[in-house]
């Protein structure tokens, strides 16, 4: 799969680089977070959360919206599964980092998503990148064998177990696993989600 860079055109289909804002005391905290061999998932960091850079985030960026910083760290190299919110997910790359990413807009229906319709797009380290809420994402994928270690920015929340049982009343309620989060996954994934992504399995 071809690799563009964070800056191509081709980017603003799916989010955009923030760019103005001081992120380098995140960025430093972010070094510290734990970068083992499998990818591992942390909704919410209340040290990050205490950092003047949250409050700015939830101003600039979310509107004032209350929000979450977390982090995704791990080596990954393939995109078996992708997922959404509602609402804008800020990815800020500790280390070079690549994203997977595709269009709600592209969807063949609501459960349905080709991954041929994907794209990848190179993140440097100390980049900011804002992506859109009909923006289909899951976890990073390495630059190489080294691990990956990227912020993640989220509406507070988000990604946390659901306190209510999921009466499927429309076929979207189909993907809704967690709170603002649905999920699509191909069928030789192994993962727990709804298979509803169809093609070859990205690696990179």
């Amino acid at each position: 799969m071809e690799i563009k860079k964070i800056t191509d055109k081709a980017f603003q289909k799916y989010g955009a680089v923030i760019e103005g804002m001081d992120f380098s005391e995140l960025l430093a905290w972010g070094k510290t977070t734990p970068a083992p061999d499998d990818v591992i998932y942390e909704p919410s960091d209340k040290t990050a959360e205490a950092m003047k850079a949250c409050e700015d985030i939830s101003r600039q960026v979310y509107g004032e919206m209350p929000i979450q910083i977390g982090y995704c760290n791990g080596k990954n190299h393939k995109s078996d599964t992708l997922e959404y919110h509602r609402g804008e997910e800020l990815d800020i790359a500790v280390t070079d980092l690549i994203i997977v990413v595709g269009s709600r807009k592209d969807m063949d229906s609501l459960t349905s998503f080709d991954l041929s319709h994907a794209e990848a797009f190179l993140v440097p380290a100390g980049t900011a990148v804002m992506l859109y809420s009909d923006t289909l994402h899951y976890s990073p994928c390495s630059v190489g064998d080294s691990a990956f270690q990227c912020i993640i920015v989220l509406p507070e929340g988000t990604n946390y177990p659901s306190e209510k049982e999921n009466v499927q009343r429309t076929e979207e309620d189909k993907l809704l696993c967690m709170k603002n989060k649905w999920v699509l996954t191909h069928p030789d994934s192994g993962e727990p989600y709804f298979p509803g992504l169809k093609g070859d399995i990205i690696t990179v």
